[in-house]
């Protein structure tokens, strides 16, 4: 009962989180729009093994090494928001392009896990969620099959999410109906990105409390 409890306790804050747009969303909602569906779910898989390594780090003591070092949580917010930044002013000079829905052209497997990837590994949103929430969840007595049980559901719970979202936003009425304002959907995840990493920025000195 009581490992029941920290699953329900921990996850109840998760879960909104997860829901609530951030640089994760953009990223999903954005390769789906501009390269369709095979894009958008593999963007949600980078997106979910970076929350995967997250979980993972922040149950084996990350938040603790954040406390001791606060140069390092700095450190991180500064080159986070300053590539979600880079990706913003990156999507506002995009050339406007047509595509054909029926022969899209997705962009390299690689390239867009390694883009959903690097959009959450870069999100200290993320880091100090897993820092202050799943860590301060687990102590000495926790057993290794709960810790694997709750990063194996951070992982479930980001892929099934996400892929909702991809499927919907790559879906066909949904593809069309946008066609011509492609070009701005860049330009407006363009302006989330540098919205989200300007306050990024402006938060970097902000210590991460034990």
């Amino acid at each position: 009962m009581e490992h029941a409890f920290v699953l329900i306790g921990t996850f109840a804050i998760f879960i909104p989180a997860l829901i609530l747009p951030g640089p994760d969303f953009v990223a999903v909602v954005r390769s789906s729009m501009t390269h369709g569906t095979r894009a958008g779910l593999l963007t949600t898989l980078g997106v979910s093994l970076g929350l995967c390594l997250y979980a993972t780090l922040s149950l084996l003591g990350l938040s603790a090494i954040l406390v001791k070092y606060q140069w390092l949580t700095w450190a991180v917010r500064v080159l986070g928001g300053a590539y979600l930044v880079f990706l913003g002013v990156r999507l506002l000079w995009t050339r406007p392009q047509q595509i054909d829905l029926d022969q899209a052209n997705p962009p390299a497997r690689h390239r867009a896990i390694l883009f959903g990837f690097l959009v959450t590994l870069t999100n200290p949103k993320a880091i100090v969620l897993f820092a202050s929430v799943f860590a301060t969840a687990v102590t000495a007595a926790t057993p290794m099959w709960l810790m694997g049980l709750m990063i194996a559901l951070v992982t479930a719970s980001s892929l099934a999410w996400y892929s909702c979202v991809s499927l919907f936003m790559s879906s066909g009425p949904v593809m069309r109906r946008f066609q011509k304002a492609r070009h701005w959907i860049e330009r407006a995840a363009g302006v989330c990105f540098i919205g989200l990493g300007g306050k990024v920025l402006a938060d970097a000195g902000r210590p991460v409390s034990p």
